[in-house]
């Protein structure tokens, strides 16, 4: 099962852990839990969201409007965050305690300024494909564990978009943390549920691959 699985790990980064510009709560304490995890798969894949200065997903790019207020582009709705993860900065960085050397994958998502990009898969355009589906497919991968930041956003979009590339998805609960910004995290857990995505706990992991 080891050679057709491979473990995602979504934007564990210092801008989305406590003291971070979109700090998730509790992001840093699922770090020692992914290491173990990470330790027992061959092929994993780490994620970096990284934006330029004046990305389209930011506030302060729209004159009078503040983080977290929801506004319409032209791939959609897209909710405004306080600038993170800049590229080159500290904050953007994969976190100094993430101990995962032989990742085979570091992928960068959300460098074109004017389309967000949760999802390791594919932007919020819906249309601009990141490659990682094709590489995965060259691996011989078939099942995809995801853990990671945040559980709403990122993971659950990589997740669902995982599904949709016809891989199975299952997401490692207790090895993610949510922003739950107005309910985003059950509505997350509900798309996911629906689209196929299986839920389960590190300790439920099959046997080669539990922490």
């Amino acid at each position: 099962m080891q050679n057709r699985a491979a473990l995602l790990v979504i934007d564990i980064q210092p801008d989305f852990c406590p003291g971070g510009a979109l700090a998730v709560p509790e992001g840093d304490a699922i770090i020692p839990l992914v290491n173990r995890i990470a330790a027992r798969f061959a092929n994993v894949v780490l994620t970096q969201d990284w934006h330029p200065a004046d990305h389209i997903s930011f506030a302060a790019s729209h004159p009078g409007r503040q983080p977290f207020e929801t506004i319409n582009l032209p791939y959609g709705p897209q909710v405004l965050w306080p600038a993170h993860c800049l590229q080159g900065t500290p904050g953007a960085a994969l976190h100094p305690v993430l101990h995962i050397p032989h990742a085979r994958l570091i992928l960068r998502k959300g460098g074109n300024r004017l389309v967000d990009s949760y999802s390791a898969f594919l932007e919020a355009d819906r249309v601009s494909h990141t490659g990682l589906a094709g590489y995965l497919r060259d691996l011989g991968v078939t099942e995809l564990y995801l853990c990671g930041l945040a559980t709403d956003f990122c993971v659950a979009w990589s997740a669902e978009d995982a599904v949709r590339a016809g891989f199975s998805a299952t997401i490692i609960e207790d090895a993610c943390r949510a922003i739950d910004l107005d309910g985003s995290l059950a509505a997350a857990w509900a798309r996911l549920t629906a689209s196929g995505v299986r839920r389960l706990a590190s300790g439920a992991l099959p046997p080669e691959l539990q922490a």
